[in-house]
C-alpha cells in the first residue's frame, strides 16, 4: 500500500470513528457537564496513555514551549468538549454536524484575519452559499421541536474554535501539537469538575462513557496521522462523510427526524463545500498533470 493510500484508508477510518459521537451524547443520561466531563477526561486520559507509551514526555515539553499559539490551541480544542455536548443537547445532531461542515469558511476568513492570506473568488462564493445553508438551517429550528437556536450557537462557536485552533496551530509548524490534545482535553474535564457530578452515571453507564472516549481517541489519533499522506482537499472531503453519516446513525438508532428545511440546509452547505474542494481536487491533478 502506498502513502496516498494508506492517507486516505486512516483519515476515512478517523471519520468512522468521529461518527458516533453525538450519538454517545445522546444515549448517556446524565446533565450536559457530566457528559462533557467524561467526554474530556476518558478520551484524554486513553491519549494520554498511547502517547507516553510511543514517545514519552519529549512531545509534552515541545507543546508547553510552544508560546502561546500552543496555548491558545490547547484552549480552544479543550472549550470545544462542552461545546459539542451544549450544542448537541440543545439542538438536533443534524444542526449541530451541518454547522460543522461551515468550519473551512471560517478557517479562510480567520486565515485572512491572522496570517494575511488572501480569500480566492471560489472561496467567497463558497461562503455565501454556505451562508444561505446555514440560514436555512436557522430558519428551520423554529420549526422543529428537537431543534432550538441555543443549540445552534454552540454549534457555530465549535466551527469557529476549530478553525481558530487549526489556525493559531500555523504559527507553529515545526512542532506537532499531538500532544497538546489530551492536556487540552484533561484540562477541560477538570475545568468542568465543580460543575459536574462524574460519579452518578459510572454504575450504569461505564461502558458507554469508556466507549464514548475510545471512539474520540482513536478519531483523534487516525485524524491526525491520516492527512499527513493526502492533500487538504482531500481530508475535506472525507470529513463531509460525518455530516452525512451521523445524522443517518442518529436517525436510525433512535428515530430523529432532523426535519425538511435541516436537511434543505445542510444540502446547500454540503453541496457547496463537495464543489468547492473537488475544484481545487481538479486543479492540483492539472498543475500536476501539467508539471509532469
Amino acid at each position: 500500500m502506498n502513502d496516498h493510500a494508506k492517507g486516505l484508508l486512516i483519515t476515512t477510518l478517523g471519520v468512522l470513528f468521529v461518527v458516533p459521537d453525538s450519538l454517545f451524547v445522546r444515549l448517556i443520561v446524565a446533565e450536559p457537564m457530566t457528559t462533557a466531563f467524561w467526554r474530556g477526561m476518558s478520551s484524554g486520559v486513553l491519549i494520554l496513555l498511547g502517547l507516553l507509551a510511543v514517545q514519552g514526555l519529549r512531545g509534552f515539553r515541545e507543546v508547553l514551549g510552544s508560546g502561546w499559539p500552543g496555548w491558545l490551541y490547547m484552549f480552544l480544542i479543550g472549550s470545544t468538549t462542552p461545546g459539542f455536548v451544549l450544542a448537541v443537547t440543545n439542538t438536533s445532531v443534524a444542526n449541530v454536524v451541518f454547522i460543522f461542515a461551515s468550519m473551512p469558511v471560517f478557517a479562510a476568513v480567520l486565515s485572512r484575519v491572522i496570517l494575511g492570506e488572501t480569500i480566492s473568488r471560489r472561496m467567497v462564493v463558497t461562503m455565501l452559499a454556505v451562508a444561505a445553508g446555514l440560514s436555512i438551517i436557522a430558519y428551520g429550528s423554529g420549526e422543529n421541536e428537537i431543534a432550538h437556536w441555543s443549540g445552534d450557537l454552540f454549534a457555530l462557536y465549535v466551527a469557529f474554535a476549530y478553525a481558530a485552533a487549526l489556525t493559531a496551530v500555523r504559527k507553529v509548524r515545526d512542532i506537532s501539537m499531538i500532544p497538546a490534545i489530551p492536556i487540552a482535553y484533561i484540562g477541560s474535564a477538570l475545568v468542568l469538575l465543580p460543575f459536574a457530578a462524574p460519579m452518578e452515571p459510572v454504575a450504569m453507564q461505564w461502558h458507554l462513557l469508556l466507549g464514548h472516549g475510545a471512539f474520540i481517541a482513536i478519531a483523534t489519533c487516525f485524524l491526525t496521522l491520516g492527512p499527513r499522506y493526502i492533500s487538504t482537499a482531500e481530508v475535506s472531503l472525507l470529513i463531509l462523510l460525518e455530516s452525512i453519516l451521523a445524522p443517518i446513525l442518529v436517525w436510525v438508532v433512535i428515530g430523529e427526524d432532523p426535519g425538511h428545511l435541516t436537511l434543505i440546509g445542510g444540502a446547500v452547505v454540503i453541496g457547496a463545500l463537495l464543489v468547492s474542494n473537488l475544484v481545487v481536487l481538479a486543479r492540483g491533478r492539472r498543475r500536476m498533470r501539467s508539471g509532469g
